[in-house]
């Protein structure tokens, strides 16, 4: 299998398909790829999120 770099993530295809098949979650190295893709997004778009929300606060304070 081939070991792809997910942008920092820090996590291989194989190491993601061992995590799921241990919760009993059978899938394809593509079908893998899409799920670590998929949580990314979901990360980069809550670490976004949590950024605004300081930002607001700040600006909230500073008034």
């Amino acid at each position: 299998m081939e070991k792809t770099n997910f942008i920092d993530r820090n996590i291989s295809v194989e190491q993601a398909i061992i995590i799921l098949a241990k919760n009993g979650i059978l899938v394809s190295d593509d079908e893998t790829k899409i799920i670590l893709e998929l949580l990314y997004l979901i990360a980069k778009n809550q670490k976004k999120s949590e950024e605004r929300k300081i930002q607001n606060i700040k600006e909230i304070s500073d008034t």
